[in-house]
């Protein structure tokens, strides 16, 4: 599978045409270069805002009410690029509304259109208490493609193990981690997540960030962020890991071709067994062999 993620910037736009014509610039870019699947960060669609007045702009519920008009649009163009160059896209994820909460919802886009979504489970303390975002549908996917299969984890959930976990077990060889971070602190975390998840669970995890300030919006107005593409440190891979990394606050795409059989070969003939021995301890946590004790350290004055 021949993946491209995106380092990419929030950009203002006078309409939604020339936001049209700026997003398949970007795909073409990827394509010219034969990706076949592209990952565009979480909260990347929030530079539709910029199409709207002043005061919706800077109203952080009024713009996702508005924003949300523009879905059947939207995924219109997202599908007709996927159809246009027969490519898969994860699409920059969307404020979406669903039975009066919103959500967080990354969509994805194959050959002959709209496949489906994944929507994040873990809020920030900025969606939970500012914007008010809620976690979304208690579903996690696994997409099958021709190319190989994917799960994904929206940004602060690939800091959470269980996610990936399940994902794997359901037999997804890569998960696609769109994010969106203020800071090199929430950038980090979320790189360290991911390169955690491929350590545990033998898979590959393919990072986009978002980049750039924005003043004009008050959801996204600060970005720090940059790609990079994980894998678990061991036999046919990179002694880091680290498969590729882009650098950092610099607009682009990062391209790279992942060879999927490496990890049959390295979850049974690894220097260590992480994937499997992950469900040992599953098992043995299920069957209660595994205990906690508490030991006391008398003090040096006792």
């Amino acid at each position: 599978m021949k993946v491209a993620t995106a380092q990419y910037p929030i950009t203002f736009h006078q309409d939604l045409k020339e936001w049209e014509i700026y997003f398949e610039e970007w795909i073409l870019k990827a394509v010219q270069e034969n990706a076949q699947v592209l990952l565009f960060p979480e909260y990347g669609s929030m530079e539709l805002v910029s199409i709207f007045p002043e005061e919706t702009r800077m109203d952080l519920q009024l713009q996702v009410k508005t924003l949300h008009t523009l879905d059947v649009q939207v995924e219109k163009i997202f599908s007709q690029l996927a159809i246009n160059h027969k490519i898969i896209i994860i699409a920059p994820s969307f404020p979406y509304i669903l039975a009066d909460k919103i959500i967080n919802r990354t969509k994805v886009y194959g050959p002959q259109g709209y496949v489906g979504f994944q929507d994040k489970f873990f809020m920030t303390r900025f969606e939970n208490e500012d914007w008010l975002v809620s976690s979304g549908e208690d579903i996690l996917t696994v997409f099958e493609s021709e190319w190989g299969n994917f799960g994904i984890q929206v940004c602060y959930d690939i800091e959470f193990p269980i996610g990936s976990k399940l994902l794997t077990e359901a037999g997804a060889d890569i998960i696609f981690v769109p994010s969106c971070c203020e800071t090199l602190k929430g950038s980090t975390r979320v790189h360290i997540g991911a390169r955690a998840r491929a350590l545990e669970y033998q898979i590959y995890t393919v990072v986009s960030q978002t980049i750039g300030d924005c003043d004009w919006s008050p959801a996204v107005d600060i970005n720090y962020g940059y790609t990079a593409i994980y894998s678990t440190p061991d036999l046919g891979f990179p002694d880091d890991g680290i498969i590729a990394c882009s650098t950092h606050q610099t607009e682009g795409w990062l391209i790279q071709e992942l060879d999927l059989k490496k990890l049959s070969f390295v979850r049974n003939y690894g220097n260590v067994l992480n994937y499997k021995d992950n469900r040992k301890i599953e098992i043995q946590m299920k069957e209660k062999t595994l205990k906690v004790q508490k030991i006391k350290i008398p003090s040096s004055a006792s």
